[in-house]
């Protein structure tokens, strides 16, 4: 009887956003286990992500699944259990982005495997949302993104660039080839600063593991790339400190990160158990106040729905490739995996989440900023 009942409840959120159990539309789920119902009530989005990894339901199109929830906003109609409750409570109390802390996420995320990213992203290997207005293919698109950074700061040969979040290495590269600056970029990631370092040599680049807050020299430029969102609410202010102390007073910064539409302190309970352990979502609110009487705001770029692009090619490189890695990782390696690039992917696309990029002065530019798209 039971069943029957969480049957019922997970029927009814299906039906507020057109999904049917065991349909045969690519959005419709097939359950293979009866035991999903009562997790997904009970759990919410941590046992629809987790129940999903065990095997226990699939769908044609995980993508459109996840949209159709977000934009029909059916997701609200899930359980607040108490380990979500436990896991809010402990962001606002704890600093979870501490010091201390710094290099977790480097361990468990971005060490994975460099043969992981390799097979997944593009050649230059940049993990953060590419810029499609132009581009045909990832590679076109990531490069259209590194130099639409460039440009934004106005960058010029023989200045010096700080990366904070480099990843591989990629902008670093990008900058050094076509635009002839020194550049530094920082990471908490072993396996990026090594890789990084091989990728860059022979160039005027230099990659460091090192956390944002040691930083103490000055440069012409700063920019940072899909790392902010690793920062947390209780350093916003912090980062912003530091980045203002370490750029010329007449430089320019440039933040690309991925944004909340609501102030939060955590991810979604399954994305920060099982990809970004301790990450957030900032939200305008609060990357304004963290920038509050430290910068000018010069630029607000808002192109989110690209995210939705970028990540649907991610997996469509992923899974051509998972052939060629997948005994360094296993089936339900891949079922993670998966779940995450196509379950955020729907998330963009139901604009419950954003990519922005925003430019910074000090001052503000006395002949005004002139947007560049």
């Amino acid at each position: 009887m039971k069943t029957d009942r969480y049957k019922n409840i997970a029927e009814g959120i299906g039906a507020l956003a057109d999904i049917k159990i065991n349909g045969n539309r690519p959005w419709d789920i097939q359950i293979h286990n009866n035991q999903f119902y009562r997790r997904l009530v009970a759990e919410g989005s941590l046992g629809l992500g987790e129940s999903y990894m065990d095997g226990w339901w699939d769908c044609e199109k995980i993508d459109e699944f996840i949209f159709r929830l977000l934009s029909k906003e059916a997701d609200k109609k899930m359980k607040i259990n108490w380990k979500m409750v436990l896991t809010f409570l402990v962001a606002r109390i704890v600093n979870l982005q501490s010091k201390l802390r710094a290099f977790h996420v480097g361990e468990r995320h971005y060490d994975l495997g460099n043969d992981l990213f390799r097979s997944m992203l593009d050649e230059r290997m940049i993990y953060s949302c590419a810029y499609w207005k132009n581009a045909q293919t990832l590679g076109e698109a990531q490069e259209a993104k590194l130099d639409l950074v460039c440009r934004k700061i106005g960058l010029q040969p023989q200045m010096t660039l700080l990366d904070i979040g480099c990843g591989w290495g990629g902008l670093l590269r990008f900058t050094a080839e076509k635009y002839k600056v020194k550049a530094v970029g920082i990471t908490v990631s072993k396996n990026q600063a090594e890789l990084g370092k091989e990728l860059c040599k022979g160039l005027p680049v230099e990659i460091r593991l090192q956390d944002y807050r040691d930083l103490n020299e000055k440069y012409d430029r700063i920019a940072s790339l899909g790392m902010f969102e690793h920062v947390g609410y209780k350093n916003h202010r912090t980062f912003m400190e530091i980045v203002h102390k370490n750029l010329r007073g007449d430089g320019l910064f440039l933040l690309h990160t991925i944004g909340g539409n609501m102030s939060g302190a955590t991810l979604d309970p399954w994305g920060n158990k099982y990809i970004f352990p301790n990450a957030m979502l900032p939200s305008i609110k609060q990357i304004g106040n963290a920038i509050e009487g430290l910068f000018v705001m010069e630029d607000w770029h808002s192109f989110g729905t690209d995210y939705d692009k970028t990540l649907m090619a991610w997996f469509e490189n992923f899974d051509k490739n998972w052939s060629k890695i997948k005994l360094n990782y296993g089936d339900r390696f891949f079922r993670m995996w998966k779940y995450f690039l196509l379950s955020y992917a729907g998330t963009f696309r139901a604009r419950k989440t954003q990519v922005w990029q925003i430019v910074l002065s000090k001052k503000g530019d006395p002949g005004g900023y002139k947007s560049i798209r």
